[in-house]
């Protein structure tokens, strides 16, 4: 049976998974899971996750869910995935388990929170909280400073010195990439001090190609209208109102 993945693009968990599964012809059906219409909270939905979130598998009768668990089933079960995506090697499996671990309670901690708190919140029908968007751009700061010094610490382009991408690779730089929602004075002012870790990005980007550009075209067509917004208005906060239908 194919294997079906729910997922809504505007998600950087569901992005990493479809991505991987793209570059890896993986055959499977992506089922869209709208979160701006509250899909994931419908009772068929929570069949599949009931935790509902995106995004969730289901390969015959088997159901996952967390994209991290999704990613690595997914490079265990199929056939045909290069090793360097999730190596036969215990201890460099091990490696990529810890960036894995590490990224949930730090570069997504601080990326989402400063995300929700910042230019989501029109989107999501919240107020937004400067004292918690200050605090998520501290834990986002010293995300970015550590992957700089320290998961990209060695002779290798991507992470854990390697010279060829692996699943945390995906994960993390998915992650980065919703940060492009952001005005262009303040993505710089985030990510202008870490230059290794934009080489790491763009080396993502080009080792992924062209599926990269199609996984976040959703992205990118936000962050024009985000744009368009900010020029027409001249506030953000009238901008930001635009990505209600994509959120």
């Amino acid at each position: 049976m194919t294997l079906k993945i729910f997922a809504d693009r505007m998600s950087q968990p569901s992005r990493a998974v479809v991505l991987f599964c793209k570059l890896n012809r993986i055959d499977f059906e992506e089922i869209r899971i709208d979160i701006s219409k509250r899909q994931h909270l419908s009772p068929e939905f929570n069949e599949i996750n009931p935790m509902r979130q995106v995004p969730a598998t289901v390969d015959g009768r088997f159901k996952l869910f967390e994209s991290h668990a999704i990613l690595i089933y997914l490079a265990s079960a199929f056939p045909g995935v290069a090793d360097h995506w999730y190596p036969t090697d215990v201890s460099k499996r091990a490696k990529i388990h810890s960036v894995l671990d590490w990224h949930h309670s730090n570069l997504r901690h601080g990326a989402m929170t400063y995300l929700r708190n910042t230019v989501l919140a029109p989107a999501l029908g919240i107020i937004p909280n400067p004292q918690a968007a200050a605090e998520a751009e501290k834990i986002l700061n010293s995300s970015l400073s550590k992957i700089e010094s320290i998961w990209l610490k060695g002779s290798g382009i991507f992470l854990l010195g390697s010279s060829q991408p692996s699943i945390a690779d995906l994960s993390l730089v998915c992650e980065i990439m919703q940060l492009e929602l952001l005005s262009n004075e303040e993505h710089s002012k985030i990510m202008g001090p870490y230059k290794k870790v934009q080489q790491w990005i763009e080396a993502t980007k080009n080792a992924t190609k062209p599926h990269f550009g199609d996984v976040h075209a959703i992205l990118f067509k936000a962050k024009s209208r985000l744009q368009q917004k900010r020029a027409n208005h001249g506030t953000e906060s009238h901008a930001e109102t635009s990505l209600h239908s994509k959120l």
